[in-house]
């Protein structure tokens, strides 16, 4: 029995690719839709697939339950989720919905990294000269 009980912990564990870190300048919430956005996007969760529990999740981030509510409310106010009765949330199949998430996703990319490369003092040349040196190296 014992054993049992610390496999399925390790397996659970291992499940949760991940470690959650937060940064202090954007709400956690915001945060954690983010990661989940980016999960949905990058086919962790499938579409029409499950989505894990709102206890679960906040297990895994080690944040108040209430804070992944907020968070997956968000993602189903943005379409990308949507509830089941009492089954649980699951992914939208929308190619559509799916399309705009992952272009703004992208464009927000993008942004923030052009925004700290002017920063820097870097040109539009520098930046092209740098992801065509470091996609080489990829």
């Amino acid at each position: 029995m014992l054993y049992h009980c610390i496999s399925t912990i390790i397996q659970e564990k291992e499940e949760c690719d991940i470690a959650w870190v937060f940064n202090q300048k954007e709400a956690v919430y915001l945060q954690i839709a983010d990661r989940l956005r980016r999960d949905v996007l990058s086919g962790h969760y499938p579409p029409d697939g499950q989505m894990p529990t709102v206890r679960q999740l906040a297990f895994d981030a080690a944040v108040n339950p209430n804070t992944v509510q907020k968070a997956l409310l968000l993602l189903e106010d943005e379409g990308l989720l949507y509830t089941k009765g009492t089954v649980g949330r699951f992914v939208t199949s929308s190619e559509e919905i799916l399309r705009q998430t992952a272009e703004r996703v992208r464009r927000g990319v993008i942004r923030r990294w052009l925004t700290e490369a002017r920063e820097l003092g870097m040109t539009v040349e520098d930046m092209i000269n740098y992801i065509q040196k470091e996609e080489g190296e990829i």
